[in-house]
């Protein structure tokens, strides 16, 4: 089967979130982490791929999403996703989602949610409740000191001809 699907849209979001459950069991079987998928989706053709990857590079980062995303920016040799559909085996975790949110992707399409994650182990109701938390309120001190040195890097930034808004 090719990456492209039907052009009705629930047809095209199953064909893609079957290719992301795809992953996410090769990737469970294979050992190299929890069981879930991901694949970005750029005019009807599957541009990244990912599966979860924690164990097996002892990478904390190393989400199906995150991977999917990654692999999609290198294989275009861009960092915007735009016009891009994330489809994930289950529902991003927030790391994921702000990942998706950085890539600027236009649509996430999960298969299975965050309680169902939940229910076999791989809870992240903490995450959530840490967010929206002012900084020194969190469980992990967060501290703000200001620096000369670090506002002096910003200042030069706003001058920088040549940087690249993102």
């Amino acid at each position: 089967m090719t990456d492209h699907a039907d052009n009705h849209p629930d047809a095209q979001d199953q064909h893609f979130l079957s290719l992301a459950a795809a992953l996410s069991r090769q990737g469970m079987e294979a050992g190299d982490g929890g069981p879930f998928g991901s694949v970005v989706v750029l005019g009807g053709q599957v541009v990244g791929r990912g599966w979860n990857r924690v164990t097996s590079t002892n990478d904390p980062t190393a989400h199906a999403e995150v991977v999917a995303i990654r692999d999609a920016c290198q294989r275009l040799s861009r960092f915007d996703l735009r016009a891009a559909t994330l489809y994930a085996s289950c529902e991003p975790c927030p790391m994921c989602l702000a990942s998706a949110l950085w890539a600027r992707v236009d649509r996430i399409v999960y298969g299975n949610t965050r309680d169902q994650a939940a229910a076999i182990g791989f809870d992240d109701a903490l995450i959530y409740e840490q967010v929206p938390l002012p900084p020194d309120a969190r469980i992990i001190p967060c501290q703000h000191r200001p620096s000369k040195a670090a506002l002096a890097v910003f200042n030069d930034w706003i001058v920088k001809a040549d940087r690249i808004p993102y």
